[in-house]
């Protein structure tokens, strides 16, 4: 065994075989029918009421949960879906303490806001619990749209242009669908296969023909597509990851954050999964609070996230911050990686650099720490491919497609969505919104 080896610790199986399926168990248990009525009994149900400004989607907020004050869970659950199709994962995954949750009235006041997540999650539950669609299909137009990508944008924009009659299908390039709600988020927030139920009932509505192991570019491509279709919505998210752009990154033990969370997400037996005694996590936002805290239930050891600016620069919600402390992860603001130490081809330490802000930006304080590491993951951000795009006449921006307000891009026939677009915030809710909102524009400009 050679010195790297004895410094270095990697290994699956440090948890006892019965501890993963109770510490990837869902965070909150769901609420029964007593605590919701209770719950949405708290609401004031105000009359231009914040939380619905602050929902990415709009959602009736003070409609619904008085839908279920009154016991209508069905009616509540279809007043959501009718502007979020994916109100089920949303109810999990979106950061309400930071949007409707903020700025509940109840929140403001008492510092204890109407738990709007929870009553969404158990109206859209008790709905697709019954196996019914809430909603049918308008007469056909006779025109056919192609989606790429089955993620929340291209689901949204695929089941609005089925209800309102068009012919979809889906180019998916991976063998299943969900996008990031089936690949990108930690495994805790969504249990029981639920990515994939929910695309089983979204697909109900009828008129949506899914493809998968169809990548934009190799197995199709955008001229393929307009040509059989009458306009197109590009979801396809962003497929590549942000570098450090230090020397050793390709070393062993230099991981992507989304590709271990995806592989973490498919797995079958957990304890197989590779995990380090000592993790650095570089980054600010979701994916590496998801990383940071699924590596630390797997039994790591030492888990820190180094961000190079303050907590409030942080993309991650400080409830999502809290709840990885919680978990023993240490979060160092202030701190940028510089370099990687590396040893016999693999990873034994990274150098971060004390970092400040200054009338010219962030600049180097000139101090230095070094952790050990026997894994250093990245995420810092997701990259697009423009090259499946190259030649179609569409403006992009950094990597990303730029629309227009309705989510149209420079090509008169193709539209866009989700954190593929320049104005994308890597949030499942505002992808939902996108998709939805082009597929109404998709629609008129179908019809005029």
């Amino acid at each position: 065994m050679s010195e790297t080896e004895r410094r270095r610790d990697v290994a699956g199986a440090r948890l006892p075989a019965e501890a993963y399926g109770e510490l990837f168990a869902g965070i909150y248990p769901p609420l029964d029918a007593h605590e919701a009525r209770v719950e949405a009994d708290r609401c004031y149900f105000c009359y231009d009421a914040p939380c619905v400004q602050a929902c990415p989607t709009d959602i009736d907020i003070p409609l619904f949960i008085r839908e279920i004050a009154t016991g209508n869970p069905d009616g509540s659950a279809k007043t959501i879906l009718s502007q979020n199709i994916l109100g089920g994962m949303c109810a999990r995954v979106c950061p309400t303490e930071t949007l409707c949750e903020e700025v509940c009235v109840r929140e403001v006041a008492e510092g204890q806001p109407v738990q709007i997540g929870e009553l969404q999650r158990y109206a859209t539950d008790h709905l697709m619990a019954r196996g019914e669609h809430p909603f049918s299909r308008a007469a056909p137009t006779g025109k056919s749209v192609g989606v790429v990508g089955a993620g929340p944008a291209g689901l949204a924009a695929a089941h609005r242009l089925a209800m309102l009659g068009h012919d979809v299908v889906v180019y998916e390039a991976r063998p299943k669908p969900g996008g990031l709600n089936e690949y990108g988020i930690a495994a805790y927030k969504a249990v029981d296969d639920f990515a994939q139920e929910e695309v089983e009932f979204v697909l109900k509505i009828g008129g949506i023909e899914m493809r998968y192991d169809q990548p934009l570019g190799n197995a199709v491509t955008l001229e393929d597509l307009l040509e059989a279709h009458d306009a197109v919505f590009l979801g396809m998210g962003l497929p590549d990851v942000n570098r450090l752009g230090l020397e050793g990154e390709e070393a062993d033990g230099c991981l992507d954050a989304v590709a271990y969370i995806e592989t973490l997400r498919q797995s079958d037996d957990l304890s197989k999964l590779p995990v380090g005694r000592n993790v650095v996590v570089i980054g600010g936002g979701m994916t590496a609070i998801d990383i940071a805290a699924q590596v630390k239930l797997l039994g790591a050891d030492s888990v820190t996230i180094a961000y190079r600016r303050g907590q409030d620069a942080m993309n991650a919600s400080v409830y999502e911050q809290n709840h990885a402390r919680k978990l023993g992860v240490t979060i160092r603001h202030w701190m940028q990686p510089e370099a990687l130490i590396v040893e016999d081809g693999a990873v034994v330490a990274i150098d971060l650099a004390a970092t400040t802000a200054g009338p010219e930006g962030l600049r180097k304080t000139g101090e230095m720490v070094r952790l050990p590491a026997d894994q250093v993951f990245k995420a810092i951000g997701q990259a697009g491919d423009a090259g499946p795009l190259a030649g179609a006449g569409i403006d992009m921006a950094k990597g990303r497609i730029v629309t227009d307000e309705t989510g149209r891009t420079s090509h008169p026939k193709i539209w866009a969505g989700g954190d593929c677009t320049a104005s994308g915030d890597d949030l499942t809710v505002t992808a939902v919104a996108e998709g939805r909102d082009a597929a109404e524009a998709i629609h008129k400009a179908l019809m005029e």
